[in-house]
């Protein structure tokens, strides 16, 4: 596992793009898209609402992070196979006990167990749901969110099964993050540390190569892989991988 420490969360984000670009393999998923694949990554920030939070580099800035955030925290009317703020705040989707439908908010027992035990390690939230997801095209990839009470700051662990590091982890930090600051809120806390875990990172390196080039600057920010040069072909690099 490699491990990124930075300041912001827009700094994590860069350097995690960097380290799949440049420590990645190539993988056609099952799916059969092109990736850059790399090993697990671990990105901690120490205060993840420092500024800046975006990466001036992404294609999604504030108004689309903030719109995702307001989903993540407040659901949205638009249909999807399965969406966040439902599996973290009313989790049992066909699921049933006792002869009642089950609907769990997960975020309300973070919450509660913190403000009742703050030295707690079972303020933990999932996703994954058997009954829903083995049948999935499209499943979740984030797996995990446990909130710890240390040093009197709400600190976030999440973990992703599997992570799009170039278009979705600025997007997933910021929303997580805003949970977090939610969540510290309501026990009456500060924020700390953001640790965000991928299992699995990846670049879609051929579908999104457009949105590598503002963070790689012509190979003079990131030296990506060869196969991501000779796909891009806008720089020196490209004839020389």
């Amino acid at each position: 596992m490699r491990i990124i420490r930075a300041p912001t969360l827009a700094r994590a984000h860069e350097l995690a793009v960097r380290t799949v670009l440049e420590k990645g393999w190539v993988l056609e998923t099952e799916n059969d898209e092109a990736t850059i694949e790399c090993e697990e990554l671990a990105f901690e920030v120490e205060s993840p609402e420092s500024e800046p939070m975006v990466s001036p580099a992404s294609r999604f800035q504030q108004r689309f992070l903030d719109a995702y955030a307001e989903n993540l925290l407040h659901g949205s009317d638009a249909k999807f196979e399965y969406d966040y703020h439902r599996r973290l705040f009313d989790w049992g989707e066909r699921i049933s006990a006792e002869g009642e439908d089950v609907h769990v908010d997960q975020i309300a027992y973070i919450a509660r167990k913190i403000a009742a035990a703050p030295n707690t390690r079972r303020a933990v939230a999932v996703t994954w749901n058997p009954v829903v997801d083995e049948e999935l095209d499209d499943c979740p990839c984030l797996q995990l969110v446990q909130c710890v009470l240390r040093d009197g700051k709400l600190q976030m662990k999440v973990v992703f099964r599997s992570n799009d590091i170039l278009s979705a982890a600025g997007a997933n930090m910021y929303a997580l993050v805003r949970l977090q600051k939610a969540i510290a809120d309501r026990i009456g806390v500060p924020c700390g540390r953001y640790t965000h875990i991928a299992l699995v990172p990846h670049v879609y390196y051929r579908r999104d190569l457009n949105d590598i080039e503002p963070f790689c600057k012509k190979g003079a920010e990131i030296q990506p892989v060869a196969e991501v040069c000779r796909a891009c072909g806008k720089c020196p690099r490209a004839t020389r991988a």
